[in-house]
């Protein structure tokens, strides 16, 4: 198991954390391994009850980790854990998710949109197939999930809906390298920018975070030369780190890029972290100087 799927055996890492997530109740799609599993389990050792819903309850032949492996995780960190295989391209299941969130714990506080599918091929190389799913994971699976979770949200005196996708990047650039990805991410950003003023009045705080670095992942790893690439990546604890620090509200009175509002927001890990009092961002990079490290597209 890569060091993506054990956020919490990493070293000490600079982010104080100025809040706690105990008690509250997270609904996150995906999260079996990654980025999404280091930060549900960084919510874990706040003791917060996590519902994980992914479509792997088998081993894969290729990634490790299932939905029953982070679970038992997710317990192990101290927190308490409801796995469910589902798909979030179902209706039916992110509603019978939103359900059981809501029956074995009494409600819901966060939704993490966390499932999503990356091609980066270009317009004539892309099949309409790989176009569709990503369609469908990124931005109607983050759509559908937020939706249905609305009714719990609202009950909720901390409610959060956290989307991993970038900031809205206009720059033809990310268009015309993979506009098929780009769509996709895109219209993840965009749920987050319109939900935030939907939902302004009803007490719900709707951001996004993106890193700005590479993260090493399971699924870089076994990408062709991923051992390589991975080396000038940041461990997905600095994910982890600044998705904390967003849910306990500890940048409210830092400087969050010029913006004042709990919502709204399109965040990147560094951005949080320096408004949460980290200064030095070494101990995330797998060992690679700070000036060697790969940058993370769309920024």
């Amino acid at each position: 198991m890569t060091s993506s799927n054990d956020a919490s055996a990493s070293p000490a890492l600079p982010y104080q954390a100025r809040g706690s997530l105990k008690g509250r109740t997270i609904l996150m799609s995906g999260g079996s391994r990654g980025i999404g599993l280091a930060i549900a389990t960084r919510a874990a050792r706040d003791g917060a009850n996590i519902v994980i819903m992914a479509k792997t309850g088998e081993p894969h032949p290729k990634l490790e980790g299932t939905v029953f492996t982070a679970a038992e995780q997710l317990e192990a960190a101290g927190g308490q854990a409801l796995p469910l295989v589902g798909d979030v391209r179902n209706d039916g299941d992110v509603a019978a998710a939103v359900a059981a969130a809501v029956e074995r714990f009494g409600g819901i506080d966060v939704v993490i949109n966390n499932a999503s599918a990356i091609d980066l091929s270009r317009t004539d190389a892309i099949d309409m197939k790989r176009y569709d799913l990503m369609q469908d994971i990124n931005v109607r699976g983050t759509f559908l999930l937020s939706k249905l979770a609305l009714p719990a949200l609202r009950n909720s005196n901390n409610a959060h809906i956290l989307t991993l996708s970038p900031p809205l990047n206009l720059d033809p650039k990310w268009a015309g390298m993979h506009l098929a990805y780009t769509m996709a991410k895109y219209g993840m950003s965009l749920t987050t920018l319109g939900l935030a003023e939907e939902l302004k009045n009803d007490g719900v705080s709707v951001n996004s975070l993106w890193p700005c670095t590479l993260i090493d992942t399971a699924a870089i790893r076994n990408m062709p030369g991923g051992a390589q690439i991975v080396q000038a990546a940041r461990g997905p604890e600095i994910m982890a780190d600044a998705a904390h620090a967003v849910l306990t509200g500890s940048i409210r009175t830092a400087d969050s890029g010029g913006s004042a509002s709990k919502t709204g927001n399109f965040y990147t890990d560094e951005q949080v972290l320096r408004a949460a009092g980290v200064s030095d961002f070494r101990p995330y990079s797998l060992g690679a100087p700070e000036e060697k490290l790969m940058p993370d597209i769309f920024l």
